[in-house]
């Protein structure tokens, strides 16, 4: 069931899902805020705040992080190509290298300065596994990352990358569209 208690309201997840999921169709065709409310049954501040919580900025410092990546070479050319600001891509070998050639506090040390260099980019490119977007987004300001699923964790083997997908990702975020 997809039903939530909630004080004395009973919530279905799947009837907000597909609420929002109409909203931001009918909003990607063109219409206004207001005739989409009006549409809907919602507030049309409503509809503004619900795209100011998903949108992602364009322009600004862009970090691309991922692993496990099969097409390692073509994507890190790629993100060179397009002006990446910080690129850190690693095959599933390169990655359990990684965590294996370290103690457990250079690992920590490493993995914090990272993350503190992370921060300092406008824009995160993660791809990876479903609990490790959801583990960047906490440790950075979610709304600065775009994580791109390779599939459900654990991911035990190299993810392919389609390359083209990812270059209109990052134009999409590098440089103003239109």
């Amino acid at each position: 069931m997809d039903l939530l208690r909630i004080g004395d309201k009973l919530v279905s997840i799947g009837r907000i899902q597909r609420t929002v999921d109409k909203i931001l169709q009918l909003r990607s065709r063109g219409q206004s805020q207001q005739e989409v409310s009006e549409q809907v049954g919602v507030d049309r501040t409503f509809i503004s705040r619900l795209e100011g919580l998903g949108e992602v900025r364009r322009g600004g410092r862009l970090a691309l992080i991922g692993f496990p990546i099969e097409n390692k070479a073509e994507i890190e050319s790629i993100a060179r190509q397009e002006g990446v600001d910080y690129l850190l891509v690693m095959t599933d070998d390169e990655r359990w290298g990684f965590a294996q050639d370290r103690s457990g506090v250079e690992l920590v040390n490493e993995l914090m300065v990272i993350f503190s260099r992370l921060r300092d980019f406008d824009n995160v490119i993660f791809l990876g596994s479903d609990m490790r977007i959801r583990l960047v987004e906490a440790m950075l300001d979610s709304g600065a990352v775009l994580g791109i699923e390779l599939g459900k964790s654990p991911i035990q083997e190299d993810k392919y990358v389609d390359p083209k997908k990812l270059q209109a990702v990052i134009r999409s975020l590098m440089h103003d569209v239109g």
